[in-house]
């Protein structure tokens, strides 16, 4: 290769970086290394496929056909060794100078937007008729809930019948919105810690002590606004479905994006939160399908709780996709953080 090809590439604002014959990095330029999240002196020496996250397409390309002078490999997971957040990337890779040269153009994690249409006329309105019937006996949860309550002898049992009012008046507050449609309710303050909370409590008393449920936050993220309501809702079907699709563990992780785009947008700080299980995963016959009203891979499932949560992503400008395999499922939610600012003093 050129004695310092750094010199014509640094500029760059795409991300590139150049190895030898071997597929051993020599360097890249600021813009790749920033791509990663490390230090440009952290690149030299390491092989090129200890890059790739999942699968070998750059081991089977650096020792396929030697004449080959030019590749490119689509949406490939790149991440430097030891960091827990893939980039995606359509790379191209060039033989020079006795070398590799690569490109990395990033791109979305999840690409595109979902064929999710809104529902039917019809179901809309068998969903309103059962809005409707459901009304009397919630009212009739929530005067129990608070009976229980005046009786409750210690705090967990008050803590219990207090989520158990809580609930009810989520469901309600969504059974109203199916009767009487209604634009938005403006975003609040909110602790997506405290959201999670919330969700795991749930799932304590939902699947008791057959699942493990694994806390792994970020305690730095601040708070920012949206709908606390509906990312509960969000929250708890993605777990809920793990659940059923026979986890025994269920992790909540999250972290701060900083300069991420969704969809056309660039966003400063993105909240990225991630919801792994060990379940069965998603059949691969509905990868193509699972965020559509009214698919499931269960003979008793719904199949309007994954698209009941992309539209609350979508709500916060966000999005939510997944990777999935058996044993191995990580469905991931990216949402713009509007940080609150503290008043001053």
């Amino acid at each position: 290769m050129s004695s310092d090809p750094a010199v014509s590439l640094d500029l760059l604002a795409t991300p590139v970086a150049w190895a030898d014959a071997e597929g051993r990095l020599l360097g890249g330029n600021p813009a790749f290394a920033s791509w990663l999240g490390i230090s440009p002196r952290r690149l030299p020496g390491l092989p090129l496929v200890a890059l790739e996250v999942e699968g070998e397409s750059l081991a089977r390309l650096l020792g396929g056909d030697p004449d080959r002078d030019f590749a490119r490999l689509r949406r490939l997971p790149l991440a430097f060794p030891g960091s827990e957040t893939p980039r995606f990337a359509d790379v191209s890779l060039t033989r020079r100078d006795g070398g590799w040269l690569m490109e990395a153009h990033p791109v979305e994690e999840f690409p595109g937007e979902d064929p999710a249409l809104a529902l039917p006329s019809a179901l809309s309105a068998a969903l309103r008729g059962l809005a409707h019937e459901l009304r009397n006996p919630l009212a009739g949860l929530k005067g129990a809930a608070q009976l229980l309550a005046r009786r409750a002898g210690d705090d967990d049992a008050r803590e219990l019948t207090g989520l158990i009012g809580s609930e009810v008046d989520r469901l309600a507050a969504l059974l109203d919105r199916l009767l009487s449609p209604a634009p938005p309710r403006p975003f609040e303050p909110l602790n997506i810690h405290a959201v999670l909370e919330r969700v795991l409590r749930l799932a304590e008393n939902d699947a008791g002590w057959a699942v493990r449920l694994v806390r792994d936050y970020d305690p730095s993220l601040p708070e920012f606004r949206g709908d606390a309501d509906r990312l509960t809702q969000a929250v708890w079907n993605l777990v809920r479905n793990a659940i059923e699709a026979g986890a025994a563990n269920v992790s909540l992780r999250t972290r701060a994006e900083h300069a991420l785009r969704i969809g056309d947008d660039l966003h400063p700080l993105v909240l990225r939160l991630e919801i792994a299980d060990d379940g069965r995963g998603v059949p691969e016959e509905l990868s193509e399908r699972v965020f559509l009203p009214l698919v499931s891979g269960r003979a008793e499932g719904s199949g309007l709780g994954l698209a009941l949560a992309q539209q609350v992503a979508r709500e916060h400008r966000g999005s939510l996709a997944y990777r999935s395999r058996p044993g191995h499922t990580v469905f991931t939610l990216l949402v713009p953080m509007d940080v609150v600012e503290e008043s001053a003093s």
